[in-house]
């Protein structure tokens, strides 16, 4: 058993800005993260992902993301600055420790994992993410649907669908990214509910993101707020251009999949190969069952990160948990200095032992 000030849950981007913040208080946290390695969700992300903000804009605190600072990094860029952060902290990161339940105990909480450990806190922090359970809409013949249905977390690049027929399902920007990719190969349409949207990568000769930062928006509560119904497409041009060329074509969202193929809001049926999911994902907090803290669909119930019926527990990696940069690399910072804060007016940090 291992006492600690604060355990954070989850080692990527979010547990590790969290454990540096803990240490910034001075106090130490144990990060308890589900994984063999460092990277959080990262390296299960599609091969050819790139970040749609530069790399000046993608750094976790105290270390600016190597190399120039104006290009887009790729996935395995991202994992290797996160292994290189988590080096650098003088955290007691354990990996291969999936959290099994937590549970409240003497004003504080116990934290049980898989391998038969608990430790003890004042504190616990929730930062395994908002990526951890990919969300798959209750489309109509989805579970009847005799092709491949895949979600964006499971595809990986576009070889094994050279030939076949797509529908790739969202309209966010990893479903446009993986649609464009996949229409190289094979004969995709990309379906949403709602028009695509879109934003220009650069404004006036800058970085959208320059422009976030210098408004203000980017951490800003009512960032959120002016956009809805999700997040517009970040655009260089190209992703534009392809689907105005129809490779891959956009059309309204089918009425429904009808054994091996899928029926469109015109009424025509077409046979499909696969079916593509780029629908989002859920918070993830089973382990938080036998608290108070979520509410319908196991959502968690907070106010900025901060547990609205839980004193003492937190989240950070939420998205849009403070503002449009909750959730990625330049916000989670922000958001786990913020939730620490609050945190130790609700209460004071256990005495350290040795472990």
């Amino acid at each position: 058993m291992t006492l600690a000030d604060v355990v954070v849950i989850g080692g990527g981007q979010a547990g590790l800005a969290t454990a540096q913040a803990a240490l910034a208080w001075g106090w130490r946290p144990v990060v308890l993260d589900a994984s063999g390695g460092a990277g959080g969700s990262w390296p299960r992300y599609y091969d050819s992902l790139t970040l749609f903000s530069p790399a000046r804009f993608s750094s976790l605190p105290g270390m600016a993301f190597p190399g120039d600072p104006q290009r887009y990094p790729v996935r395995d860029e991202v994992v290797a600055y996160l292994d290189a952060y988590a080096r650098r902290l003088d955290a007691d990161v354990r990996r291969n420790e999936r959290v099994d339940r937590v549970a409240e105990e003497d004003g504080g909480f116990a934290v049980s994992t898989s391998s038969g450990s608990v430790v003890r806190a004042r504190m616990v922090v929730a930062a395994s993410g908002g990526f951890s359970r990919p969300y798959r809409p209750a489309l109509p013949g989805l579970d009847t649907f005799t092709g491949t249905v895949l979600h964006s977390a499971q595809y990986r690049q576009p070889a094994p669908f050279a030939g076949r027929r797509v529908v790739v399902v969202g309209g966010g920007n990893s479903a446009v990214q993986i649609a464009v990719e996949l229409a190289q190969v094979a004969t995709v349409s990309i379906s949403t509910r709602d028009r695509l949207r879109w934003q220009r990568q650069r404004v006036l000769g800058r970085d959208f993101h320059w422009w976030l930062a210098h408004t203000g928006l980017d951490t800003s509560a009512l960032g959120p707020r002016l956009v809805q119904g999700g997040v517009p497409v970040i655009d260089d041009g190209r992703y534009r251009t392809a689907v105005r060329a129809g490779t891959p074509d956009h059309r309204p969202l089918f009425t429904r999949l009808d054994g091996d193929g899928v029926v469109w809001a015109d009424g025509t049926r077409e046979r499909v190969d696969a079916v593509i999911l780029a629908t989002g994902f859920r918070p993830d907090l089973p382990f938080l069952d036998d608290t108070a803290a979520l509410g319908d669909a196991g959502a968690p119930l907070h106010h900025g990160g901060v547990s609205s019926t839980v004193p003492g527990l937190g989240y950070v990696g939420l998205e849009r948990q403070r503002s449009f940069a909750s959730a990625t690399l330049r916000g989670v910072g922000r958001d786990a200095t913020h939730v620490l804060k609050a945190l130790a007016r609700q209460a004071v940090p256990a005495q350290r032992v040795a472990r």
